[in-house]
């Protein structure tokens, strides 16, 4: 399996119109254009999806939920700070325990207009059942286009996800051009969102509706979870020329044992991933099965690198199956008594890449040179562009609030 470190980040660019990347999302979430790949390209609606799915089909997706993670200060010279919360630091780097946390915790973010902010505290006041709160923001030090700050506020035992539901803004991409609306706290999130944790929505699930899940139910397609909190990394192009140059970035995942054990006994059921964050989930826990294998379960903690998948299997052939990685973890995490895997990855996936778990995904259409391009085209191969050309002859629309596509081998 070669890395895809020289593919030059040219070769994944195409012609991106302003006007073909969707600004708002449709009235009804099922009314998107699904655009199907299964050797032969077509235009469907997603709302029929459950008829081009193969029947009792494994689907699985990311129940992370957005969380409204800028924050907009005003100093009393009039100039506005905006803090856009990354990940937790203190005291705990989970970022799901960092939400209950109560005052006194410190976050790596990164700062808006930071050249007017030197080293006084910001102070913003809210309400909360019509009572009035201060939220404190502390600029403790900087680390390249990063910035640490510490949050407080009273009272000090609210914890930070009520701080953020009462003061902050959903992030919305920065290619949507417009400021955020009372209606993105609401579309800009799927509907079976539960963990919070992440800075931008896992965007392909956002064109379930109940009535599309009830649909797939009785089709015997099981619906399975993993949790993706995906960073503000994933809106990150690759800037330099050579993929093998660009630094990915690490998101935080967990896996349920159940999920573990029904991929485990599937039989010849194809599973089926939900959006990039799902399969970078699935794939990742491939390897970490092959460490876990590897340490026979000693160490306490396995992530996943960002080369590391291409390294393990340089050394090994050949490769251990997917039924012994998998019996690898279910074994690591019954010694430990525990039901999730928890773990951080910073895989990239592109061209080159072998899917050891995935037989096909539901995915939306991504930015020119990005890394969510590589990661589909090193599933369709060089076919991605004929798909892309179909998309934008045929008014697809493109992004994170666009059309959807589906990709069966």
């Amino acid at each position: 399996m070669q890395r895809p470190s020289h593919i030059n980040i040219q070769d994944y660019n195409y012609p991106l119109p302003k006007e073909k990347i969707a600004q708002y999302p449709l009235k009804n979430r099922d009314d998107s254009k699904l655009l199907v790949y299964n050797g032969d390209i077509s235009a469907s609606k997603f709302k029929e999806i459950d008829q081009l799915l193969p029947n009792d089909a494994l689907l699985v997706f990311n129940d992370t939920k957005v969380v409204q993670a800028r924050l907009i200060f005003a100093k009393s010279t009039g100039a506005r700070i905006e803090i856009f919360c990354l990940e937790p630091v203190e005291p705990t780097r989970e970022i799901q325990d960092a939400f209950i946390q109560s005052s006194g915790i410190v976050w790596k973010c990164l700062i808006g207009n930071r050249k007017k902010w030197k080293q006084d505290a910001l102070e913003m006041k809210f309400r909360i059942n019509g009572v009035e709160h201060s939220l404190f923001a502390k600029r403790l030090e900087d680390e390249r286009e990063y910035s640490f700050i510490r949050f407080s506020w009273s009272p000090e035992q609210l914890d930070f996800a009520t701080v953020l539901e009462a003061t902050g803004k959903i992030p919305l991409p920065p290619y949507m051009d417009r400021p955020e609306e009372e209606d993105d706290k609401i579309r800009y999130q799927t509907i079976y969102a539960k963990n919070e944790g992440s800075v931008a929505a896992p965007t392909a699930g956002l064109h379930f509706t109940d009535g599309v899940l009830k649909n797939l139910e009785k089709k015997d397609i099981s619906q399975y979870f993993v949790t993706l909190h995906v960073g503000a990394g994933t809106f990150k192009p690759v800037s330099n020329e050579k993929v093998g140059e660009h630094i990915m970035h690490t998101e935080q995942i967990l896996i349920k044992k159940e999920l573990i054990e029904a991929i485990l006994n599937k039989g010849e059921r194809k599973i089926i991933a939900v959006g990039t964050t799902s399969i970078r989930t699935l794939e990742s826990m491939y390897w970490l099965g092959v460490k876990i294998l590897a340490s026979n379960g000693k160490n306490t903690d396995y992530k996943l690198s960002q080369w590391e998948a291409y390294e393990i299997d340089e050394k090994n052939d050949p490769l251990p199956t997917v039924k012994d990685t998998l019996n690898a973890i279910i074994t690591y995490l019954d010694s430990r008594g525990l039901s999730e895997l928890r773990s951080e990855t910073q895989i990239l996936i592109g061209p080159g890449y072998d899917y050891k778990i995935i037989d096909g995904m539901i995915t939306n259409f991504h930015q020119p040179q990005s890394t969510l391009l590589l990661l589909i085209s090193a599933y369709l191969g060089n076919k991605w562009k004929e798909i892309y050309d179909f998309a934008l002859k045929n008014n697809f629309r493109f992004l994170s609030y666009g059309d959807s596509c589906l990709f069966l081998k």
